[in-house]
């Protein structure tokens, strides 16, 4: 058996009135993300991880923002044809850690939900998936709500 890692991170500015969606969960907040797509920071941080690992390159070299195919679509969807584009090469994915880092609101509630949205659009179990949270301690451009960060690191395997 074949194993690699990849590593992902994504950014996105917050806005008011604007919905946020993270790990496929809409959460309830006066700011979200804006983006192309949904802007799920959590979920483009995980496929960017994937991608990575199976030595394909990036999230904005196959899911363009310039692309109208993608705007304004559920970043689950990305998810579900990043996984495709694995299996293409014989990569199944083991496990993934990730961690999102904000002021608010509290992740900790919604985290059950985030992993089983990932674990139906990936095909694993949510056991194979840890979501954690942590704040910015108000510090720089997280502590002001100006935006947010996702790091996602995951396994794939090749049997």
């Amino acid at each position: 058996m074949k194993i690699r890692v990849g590593f992902g991170f994504d950014v996105h500015q917050l806005k008011d009135q604007h919905p946020f969606i993270v790990g496929g969960v809409k959460l309830e907040h006066h700011k979200g993300a804006y983006g192309h797509s949904d802007a799920d920071v959590l979920l483009h941080a995980i496929c960017d991880a994937l991608l990575g690992a199976a030595n394909l390159r990036d999230i904005g070299f196959h899911f363009k923002n310039t692309d109208d195919r993608w705007k304004g679509i559920s970043s689950i969807i990305l998810l579900k044809e990043t996984v495709k584009l694995l299996a293409e090469k014989g990569w199944q994915v083991g496990n993934i850690d990730a961690m999102l880092c904000l002021e608010a609101p509290k992740i900790n509630p919604h985290i059950p939900a985030m992993q089983q949205h990932i674990a139906d659009a990936i095909g694993i179990s949510t056991d194979d998936i840890s979501i954690k949270a942590t704040t910015n301690e108000q510090m720089g451009f997280i502590g002001r709500e100006e935006g947010v960060v996702s790091y996602a690191v995951c396994l794939i395997e090749k049997p």
